[in-house]
């Protein structure tokens, strides 16, 4: 990639703003030597506990490691957890601003418990009803009123209730309006409402259960594909082609996990990347660098092929550390130079 270190080294002059929904990583690491005497379970000697944004706040995260300006717009709940985040979130120098905070809501945790690099379990603490109103004008009020001072908007949708059909029609017309690229990591709930966007970014689940989801709906067989679980390449090809169509998309970045990613453009024929990854320990928070790193690399003036080509390397390293993980330009750049 002959223009991959021009490119990245731009990536510090980016603004992006980043929409959705929030989480709280936690971890609590140790090692395990026996199994419980009240219950057929290992016993984790915890040894060390932190915390990281996850959600939407982790794909924050991602772009400011690259030296990106990033702002922040989300919901979080009164309580020792929203002081938590937050504090991560400053400490990573990411604009708050656009978080709202909402009484009666609890902010989004997840706890893991990992023993020797292995996860243990997870528990997740989190609300996914709808927002209340006052919260939805307020994200609506900040998007409309500042959307023109970004290069690019990233949806981050997890189904934790800050995306719906409302606020995302207003994101994604006002940031057409004003010639912004937007990128979505999307839930297959809401795939119908991400019509006319710069690119979506499902993995091979998301994508499956989206055609399943609009084949019911479909009367002209437009996903009629040959196997729903998506396991041939001729399978992948054909409900790429039929989401782009459908919902007018300028890109699709299908990600496979140790298969690589599947690059849908419109015009173009779709492209496979084979994955670059050396060591696989956690995938969690992959396919957010692999969004950050895309839109980056769109802000600064890449091909989609290139953009993809470079979020391919970015995930390829995040998934061989455990736990929620970030990368620096220089390690992007290193990782590609070797």
């Amino acid at each position: 990639m002959k223009n991959a270190k021009s490119i990245i080294e731009k990536f510090s002059q980016a603004k992006i703003l980043v929409i959705g929904d929030l989480i709280l990583d936690e971890y609590i690491k140790g090692d395990v030597e026996r199994i419980s005497p009240e219950a057929p379970v290992p016993v984790v000697w915890a040894k060390d506990h932190f915390h990281v944004p996850g959600g939407a706040a982790n794909v924050a995260s991602n772009l400011a490691s690259f030296g990106a300006s990033v702002s922040l717009a989300g919901v979080v709940g009164n309580d020792k957890n929203r002081e938590i985040l937050l504090e991560e979130l400053r400490k990573r120098n990411i604009n708050t601003r656009a978080v709202a905070e909402e009484k009666g809501r609890r902010t989004t945790l997840k706890s893991r418990v990992i023993a020797r690099n292995q996860q243990v379990v997870r528990v997740d603490w989190e609300d996914v009803k709808s927002l209340q109103p006052q919260t939805r004008d307020s994200l609506q009020d900040f998007i409309q009123a500042h959307i023109k001072d970004f290069d690019a908007v990233i949806v981050e949708d997890y189904g934790k209730g800050v995306i719906d059909e409302f606020l995302l029609g207003i994101i994604i017309s006002e940031a057409n309006k004003h010639n912004k690229i937007i990128t979505v990591d999307p839930k297959e709930e809401h795939f119908e409402l991400y019509k006319k966007v710069t690119a979506i970014t499902p993995n091979r689940k998301e994508a499956q259960n989206a055609v399943r989801y609009l084949k019911m709906k479909d009367d002209k067989n437009a996903f009629k594909i040959y196997n729903d679980e998506l396991i041939t390449d001729g399978d992948i090809k054909k409900a790429g082609n039929a989401l782009m169509e459908h919902l007018e998309l300028g890109s699709l970045l299908l990600t496979l996990g140790e298969h690589g990613m599947e690059l849908f453009e419109k015009g173009k024929e779709p492209q496979h990347i084979p994955t670059v990854a050396q060591n696989v320990f956690d995938v969690s928070g992959a396919g957010d660098t692999a969004i950050a790193t895309f839109t980056l690399s769109l802000c600064a003036g890449a091909s989609k092929l290139e953009a993809a080509k470079i979020a391919n390397y970015a995930a390829g390293i995040v998934v061989g550390i455990v736990g929620t993980a970030t990368i620096t330009q220089k390690e992007l750049i290193d990782r590609i130079e070797r």
